[in-house]
């Protein structure tokens, strides 16, 4: 079973209000408790294996999952006030190859994010190349990219921006961006 993790160190992040977060931190505890309550039926056997009950909670299950891990990425990749990438890390090196500067890379990450509809931009490290992608992600469950380690998540749900922005979704890109974790990135980046 999973447990949801604190995150409270959050508050008080510039671009965010308290208010905003917690309504973020509920969100995802939903997502917690939704994967255990799924692995539960599944481990009493509540449910006749073939059935299509079964079948939509193996659905379900992915799409409860990648929300929780996501989430888990996206508060994990922030912290107040932001930690600047090292010029000099791999990650910093990979993306200038990939995206000819750092400054590129954040043009087309907070383009990607500007797009309509819902769901999650991603800086996702192809397993095999080593080449970084930007990539969006529709709702938890299109768009993940098989053989990819997510570097950085950023959440472009309704609810990660309106309470704060309205639909003014490119300051809330700016405020995220501001407050990324560069270090937990290039640890991502490395493993």
């Amino acid at each position: 079973m999973y447990t949801s993790k604190d995150y409270k160190n959050l508050l008080g992040m510039n671009g965010f209000s308290d208010n905003a977060l917690n309504i973020h931190f509920t969100l995802y505890e939903g997502y917690v408790k939704n994967v255990n309550s799924i692995l539960e039926k599944f481990s009493k056997g509540e449910v006749k294996e073939g059935s299509y009950e079964m079948g939509e909670l193996k659905r379900r299950f992915g799409w409860e999952y990648n929300g929780m891990k996501l989430h888990e990425i996206y508060f994990e990749s922030l912290i107040k006030d932001g930690k600047e990438i090292d010029k000099e890390s791999n990650l910093a090196k990979a993306i200038e190859k990939d995206f000819t500067n750092f400054e590129n890379f954040l043009e087309k990450f907070k383009s990607a994010g500007l797009a309509r509809g819902i769901g999650w931009i991603l800086l996702v490290k192809e397993e095999n190349t080593g080449e970084l992608f930007i990539t969006w992600v529709d709702e938890h469950d299109r768009g993940l990219l098989a053989n990819a380690k997510i570097i950085l998540s950023m959440d472009v749900f309704e609810h990660a921006f309106i309470p704060d922005y309205a639909t003014k979704k490119a300051e809330y890109i700016d405020a995220f961006i501001s407050n990324i974790n560069w270090e937990i990135c290039e640890q991502r980046f490395e493993r």
